[in-house]
């Protein structure tokens, strides 16, 4: 009974939460202030200032994390919706994809390297663009932390939607498929969550990337480890 009502209590807290770090964007609309980062932030200080350890939270926030998947699956509809502009636009997406995904291991790497970590945390780092159940599985497949490595797609996700408009506008990237590509290859589900505010195109744009984005790092993120690390 006690569990149940632990489990109820954080799942509502979370949402509560939320729904105020969405209120306060609405007001003050920076990317410093986006909902995603402002609620993870008032429920860590909530976590340290009462004491409360992250097991006991995890009840009820393992459930919330469970809705993941079906919210993934749920970006299929607008990307049905938009299938004759990626169908319009298919080798440019491609082509974007790769890069993207290439530039995000081989930047990882290189960070890693110059910076002169563990093997196992560089292995832990390499999936950091991809989606949290790929990344944790590519991590442990090469000798990482799958823990590890969610928390690196955490840092990836909310750190590439805060800065991504800043890119954006010093590079001058307008399109909604260069929005798009860029933002799914480099912060996956947090950033299309992200680009289907923007605009239906745009995240339709980011949830291919992020689905190429995945499958590509399964495939070469090792080869690339075994030619450059």
């Amino acid at each position: 009974m006690m569990n149940i009502l632990m489990t109820l209590f954080f799942i509502g807290l979370t949402i509560i939460v939320y729904i105020g770090a969405r209120l306060f964007y609405q007001k003050y609309p920076y990317p410093f202030t986006l909902p995603l980062v402002v609620a993870t932030i008032v429920m860590i200080c909530i976590l340290v200032v009462f004491n409360i350890p992250y097991d006991t939270y995890k009840v009820g926030g393992e459930w919330i994390e469970k809705l993941l998947g079906p919210a993934v699956v749920a970006l299929a509809y607008p990307l049905y919706k938009q299938l004759s502009m990626l169908k319009k636009y298919f080798t440019s997406i491609v082509v974007g994809v790769l890069v993207g995904a290439i530039i995000g291991i081989v930047s990882g790497l290189q960070l890693a390297k110059w910076m002169g970590v563990e093997e196992m945390v560089v292995y832990s780092l390499i999936p950091k663009s991809v989606t949290t159940p790929v990344a944790m599985e590519v991590a442990a497949t090469l000798g990482g932390a799958p823990p590890l490595a969610a928390v690196f797609v955490m840092v990836a996700g909310i750190g590439g939607v805060v800065l991504a408009p800043y890119f954006f506008k010093w590079f001058k990237i307008n399109h909604y498929i260069g929005k798009g590509i860029g933002t799914g290859s480099a912060s996956h589900a947090i950033g299309t969550a992200k680009a289907l505010e923007n605009s239906e195109e745009e995240g339709a744009a980011s949830s291919v990337a992020m689905t190429l984005s995945a499958i590509v790092v399964s495939i070469v993120g090792p080869m690339l480890v075994f030619l450059l690390y």
